[in-house]
């Protein structure tokens, strides 16, 4: 069975991208229900697992000021091998399967250049990967956790 967001979960879910530790009774205030509605859709919201609550990190607080945006061609029918071998460089923070002539992608977050460069040095070691294009962030204007 599929889950169904409706106003209320989107009112949650929003309150909760902006403060992740609201309390449960402001929040229903805000949203003009019960304390108690809201304990029940912020469970069914984790048990359907349409909601992680988990500690964000701001990457730049914690020395990691440099990052990078990585395109990755690969060999035919390696894209399960080559993902499992990204999952395991620790500078990497996503992946993800992309359209267009680079099949993967990658952003790295790392305290210094030399470890955008390292991370390329990595790279070039999974024999897979056929090529790569690195686009270098020099300055994010947003990232936001606000998805509704």
């Amino acid at each position: 069975m599929v889950y169904e967001i409706d106003d209320l979960d989107r009112g949650i879910i929003k309150a909760l991208s902006i403060d992740g530790r609201m309390p449960f009774k402001e929040m229903a205030n805000r949203l003009n229900v019960t304390e108690k509605t809201v304990r029940l859709r912020y469970k069914n919201l984790i048990e359907n697992e349409i909601l992680d609550v988990v500690g964000v990190v701001n990457p730049i607080a914690v020395g990691l000021k440099f990052g990078a945006i990585i395109q990755i061609n690969l060999q035919s029918n390696s894209i399960d091998k080559v993902i499992e071998s990204l999952k395991k460089i620790k500078g990497i923070r996503y992946i993800t399967l992309t359209s267009g002539e680079y099949p993967l992608l990658v952003q790295i977050a790392v305290p210094n250049q030399e470890e955008i460069t390292s991370t390329i040095y990595l790279l070039n070691q999974i024999p897979e990967i056929t090529g790569i294009n690195t686009i270098v962030q020099l300055e994010v204007y947003k990232n936001s956790f606000e998805y509704l």
